[in-house]
């Protein structure tokens, strides 16, 4: 065999779905499983394997069991992998009509409360948090609300955590902020330099980030509002049924939940109980 001799690559629409490479993405999905407890296995495969083919060529690997052994055996490289996998989409009041509705129709409803737990699960880069956290402080509500942002990437929540975002991004993020009912001019919440957007600290005082699998762990408190927006997506039927369960048990009887633009209850478990809240806006209530 001539070792000099160059790989070829094949492009995502000639690389064959053939039952070896499902084997191989069987043994990946397993290994990062039993060695690191990520469970990725009940994830869309489209999506996946598009995700993976991206990391293979740009590591110019042949096969997807060359790329299980650099991540058992290739001290960082497991944290490479895991970007690539993770879900990263999304913006500053993303889907404005949702915040609108949050704010004229769930934020009434919250006002009595002693005090106020919301969870942003599958928070990502944090953009929604500070989202939320500044619609919070414009109702009045900021000192007894308490919003846990979770992700299962440690990398993602320590950039949701500086409250710093890309400075050419601000321009759309401060139309979504005027469409979602802003009542203030948005740059008054952060400051500048060439680079980036920093949010002002004050924001974070109620903020709590923790690292949080939605697929292998639990519940961890009582919630009045849970948002998992853009999410179960990327989960097959069977995933998205667990997950639901996750949720309905973290909801305070009477509590809001909502989904993003392209989610709906299809795939809710017909023991948990929602009530049409906002339908249009995929935001829904526990009976």
């Amino acid at each position: 065999m001539n070792n000099d001799m160059p790989i070829e690559f094949l492009t995502e629409a000639e690389e064959p779905t053939n039952e070896l490479q499902e084997v191989e993405m069987n043994l990946l999905l397993e290994g990062l499983y039993q060695m690191y407890g990520y469970d990725f296995r009940g994830y869309v495969r489209a999506s996946l394997r598009r995700r993976i083919l991206n990391r293979m060529k740009a590591e110019r690997l042949p096969t997807i069991t060359a790329l299980l052994e650099k991540v058992l055996h290739e001290q960082g490289y497991l944290e490479r992998l895991l970007n690539d996998l993770s879900i990263r989409m999304t913006e500053m009041y993303r889907d404005p009509s949702f915040f609108a509705a949050f704010r004229n129709q769930v934020v009434p409803l919250l006002r009595d409360l002693p005090e106020i737990r919301i969870w942003h699960a599958g928070c990502a880069t944090g953009e929604e948090v500070y989202s939320m956290a500044i619609l919070m402080r414009e109702e009045g509500l900021a000192k007894k609300t308490k919003i846990y942002a979770t992700d299962m990437n440690e990398k993602a929540l320590l950039a949701a955590q500086k409250g710093a975002f890309p400075l050419k991004k601000m321009q759309q993020y401060t139309k979504n902020y005027l469409k979602a009912g802003g009542k203030k001019a948005f740059s008054e919440y952060y400051t500048t330099d060439h680079q980036y957007a920093y949010f002002f600290p004050v924001l974070e005082e109620n903020l709590f980030f923790a690292q949080h699998n939605l697929v292998t762990d639990g519940s961890f408190n009582e919630f009045h509002v849970i948002l998992c927006r853009n999410v179960m997506i990327y989960f097959d039927n069977e995933l998205q049924q667990q997950v639901h369960r996750l949720i309905y048990s973290s909801l305070a009887d009477g509590g809001f939940v909502g989904f993003g633009s392209k989610e709906s209850l299809l795939f809710v478990p017909k023991s948990l109980k929602y009530g049409e809240f906002i339908t249009q806006e995929r935001i829904y209530r526990k009976i």
